[in-house]
């Protein structure tokens, strides 16, 4: 049935294909067969040039709509990547980060490189230097959950 169906619609097999995957896009989340469809609707537009010539063959419309949606896919990643970096918050689900460069005060002694702050109304594990309770201290980086400190 299929190849009934290519051999009536000639060189609209393509295009077909190509807008079957675009709805197919619409219906299922992702953006990955919006460039398996490019890739068909460019192999149809080849296909309207070429479909009477001896060489367009099968295979060799087969081994063009590869690498044509290869090309789709490695071009549209390039595009849609570009803006995912860029935001007005960077640091909003970076909690420990956006504290760097804050000042606080100690509110446990630091004993053996650990102790305690308080920071709005959470308390924070920090590390650092042996310092005393009451020490101001500022918050130099952050790694998961501890804050590394310095005097401030």
């Amino acid at each position: 049935m299929l190849t009934w169906l290519a051999e009536q619609l000639g060189p609209w097999t393509w295009w077909l294909l190509g807008l079957l995957l675009l709805a197919a896009e619409l219906a299922m989340p992702g953006v990955f067969l919006v460039w398996i469809g490019i890739g068909a609707i460019g192999t149809g537009m080849l296909s309207l040039l070429f479909w009477g010539a001896p060489f367009w063959g099968w295979q060799v419309q087969i081994l063009v709509f590869a690498a044509l949606a290869v090309v789709a896919i490695l071009l549209g990643r390039r595009l849609v990547s570009r803006g995912e970096n860029q935001s007005d918050e960077p640091l909003l689900n970076k909690r420990g980060e956006s504290l760097v460069g804050r000042t606080a005060t100690l509110q446990e002694p630091m004993h053996d490189g650990r102790g305690r702050i308080r920071l709005d109304d959470t308390f924070w594990s920090v590390m650092g230097p042996d310092l005393p309770a009451g020490t101001k201290v500022r918050i130099v980086s952050s790694t998961g959950r501890d804050l590394t400190v310095e005097v401030a």
